[in-house]
């Protein structure tokens, strides 16, 4: 499939949200999520003023759902979302209700295989459970905390070909990851990459002369979208 870009709006509050998706699209983003912290602040809320503004974009809800599957799914659909995000580690039953609950609804469903002992083993399992996409994930403390302990901090990209190797399903690889090393995932195999905002543009690379937010994102954009299509 050709690379997508999808900005993660990790904000807590909905205007901004909106500020920042609107920024994202004319910059050349594919793809809208509704981050954990927005819906943690809004609720339902924040995915539905996305959808009411943006009625033509993909929209990720990343509740992280763990129990409670087919009514977490129902309820973000009907907000708008058009992709919802269970994780490897719930039980098989709340995997197979996030996805029935995505057929019933029309939307597809991205499963998470964040702090999966195997993310491999995690990956093959979300995808025999009917899941549309894998999301290979190293958590924000996992990573913190490994470092602050002076040893290597883990990054996705240590098994992402591994695990886009093991599924047929598309990948996305999320955690920790550099500009650069975000816009090579589609090398790897991986042609969803998400970008997180607040962004953190590596000046030396990606931050335009005058400082603009949106031109940068535009380079970043057009630098993944040039990825051939696998």
């Amino acid at each position: 499939m050709k690379p997508i870009v999808q900005i993660s709006l990790d904000l807590t509050n909905i205007t901004e949200a909106i500020e920042t998706a609107h920024m994202a699209i004319r910059a050349g983003v594919d793809w809208l999520e509704a981050g954990t912290p927005l819906i943690l602040a809004e609720g339902l809320h924040g995915v539905r003023a996305l959808r009411q503004e943006f009625p033509q974009t993909p929209i990720v809800a990343d509740l992280k759902t763990m129990d409670g599957g087919y009514l977490e799914a129902e309820m973000m659909a009907g907000a708008g979302a058009t992709h919802v995000v269970v994780m490897a580690r719930a039980h098989e039953e709340t995997i197979r209700c996030v996805v029935k609950a995505g057929q019933d609804y029309g939307v597809k469903v991205m499963g998470d295989n964040m702090v999966c002992p195997d993310r491999i083993a995690g990956a093959r399992w979300l995808e025999d459970l009917g899941c549309d996409y894998v999301i290979h994930h190293i958590g924000y403390d996992e990573r913190r905390g490994i470092a602050a302990r002076g040893e290597r901090m883990p990054s996705p990209l240590d098994e992402l070909r591994e695990v886009c190797q093991a599924v047929k399903v598309p990948v996305q690889a999320v955690g920790g990851l550099s500009l650069e090393q975000a816009i090579a995932c589609p090398a790897y195999g991986a042609p969803l990459v998400v970008l997180g905002a607040p962004l953190t543009i590596d000046a030396d690379s990606f931050k335009t002369a005058d400082g603009d937010l949106e031109s940068s994102l535009r380079m970043i954009c057009d630098a993944i979208h040039s990825h051939d299509a696998s």
